[in-house]
């Protein structure tokens, strides 16, 4: 341990050594511990791969492709549940033997509770994308493999799952170890994203700016019909300062877009609506008029008190 910490940054050692804290002092472990790992029971797996079955169809495709970058250099490919149960992997054909040794495979129990200090658990106990390399595992039988890893959350915005990239090679370094690090970061987000929109298929997705610059998550909206925010993910959340997971209160998208909330809604309702049709029939009030279900004269003194040009556009008031 005092090995590990004499390289990185002050946040890093920090971080490593509350994880090298809770694994011995809270959940009791030793290091020298020479009995393999927990897993779970076939039947446990099964249920736990059935609750999650919806987004494990979506990861699945990004799985493969996460696989195809990475799997020649000896690397395999987890994804766990929440708690740390390795629910899919993938690895070629020769390295599995080895992965099956390390306890790199379904149904595995890769929390910190029973591994302490890896990638896995220490990404699902501190909520955040982590890379634990050979000798920063906490027990001493792990310290042959790297963990890359990032968390990924679910439509409500709570966390769902890990997403892993580990290696048993000796001579895999901690640099190219940040590059694997930044390509599963970027799968976790896509995993996410798509998840997202599975679970509001036939809603209108707006991608809102999460001011990542595009290397975030992604920051989506779900909008109805009626243009009410139905559902938000957690990278939306946080941008607009909204409760981060859980239930959602749904919300105007006018009024969260625009922070537009109060006084005049009526008015800025209507005034959306007339828009819209105008936009719709390319600017023909009668063909607006009729989409409305209102008469051409009406819309006509709807359009006058609301300042509206036919065009969509705002009329002059001087």
């Amino acid at each position: 341990m005092l090995d590990t910490l004499s390289s990185g940054s002050a946040a890093a050692h920090s971080r490593l050594a509350a994880s090298w804290q809770r694994s011995a002092r809270a959940h009791g472990l030793d290091p020298a511990r020479p009995e393999g790992g927990q897993s779970v029971e076939a039947r446990e797996l099964r249920h736990r791969r059935e609750a999650l079955g919806a987004f494990l169809g979506v990861a699945a495709p990004r799985l493969d492709s996460l696989f195809g970058l990475i799997g020649h250099s000896g690397c395999g490919v987890l994804l766990t549940d929440a708690e740390g149960v390795v629910l899919e992997q993938r690895c070629s054909d020769g390295d599995a033997e080895v992965f099956k040794r390390w306890g790199l495979w379904a149904g595995a129990d890769w929390s910190e509770a029973a591994e302490g200090t890896n990638g896995i658990g220490t990404c699902l106990a501190e909520n955040r994308q982590v890379t634990i390399h050979r000798d920063q595992h906490f027990l001493a039988r792990n310290i042959g493999m790297s963990c890359m890893d990032a968390p990924i959350y679910g439509p409500d915005g709570a966390l769902i799952a890990a997403l892993d990239v580990s290696s048993a090679r000796a001579d895999q370094t901690e640099s190219f170890n940040c590059l694997i690090a930044a390509i599963v970061a970027q799968t976790a987000h896509q995993i996410e994203a798509a998840a997202f929109r599975a679970a509001f298929e036939g809603r209108r997705i707006v991608v809102a700016d999460g001011g990542t610059g595009g290397n975030g998550p992604a920051a989506l909206l779900a909008v109805d019909d009626d243009d009410i925010v139905v559902g938000a993910t957690r990278a939306a959340r946080r941008s607009f300062g909204l409760a981060i997971s859980g239930g959602f209160n749904p919300l105007p998208a006018n009024d969260l877009l625009n922070g537009d909330a109060g006084a005049g809604g009526f008015e800025r309702a209507e005034r959306a609506a007339v828009t819209r049709a105008l936009a719709r029939a390319g600017g023909n009030v009668s063909k607006a008029a009729r989409a409305l279900g209102i008469g051409r004269a009406t819309l006509y003194r709807r359009m006058a008190r609301l300042g509206i040009a036919p065009d969509g556009g705002r009329l002059s008031r001087n």
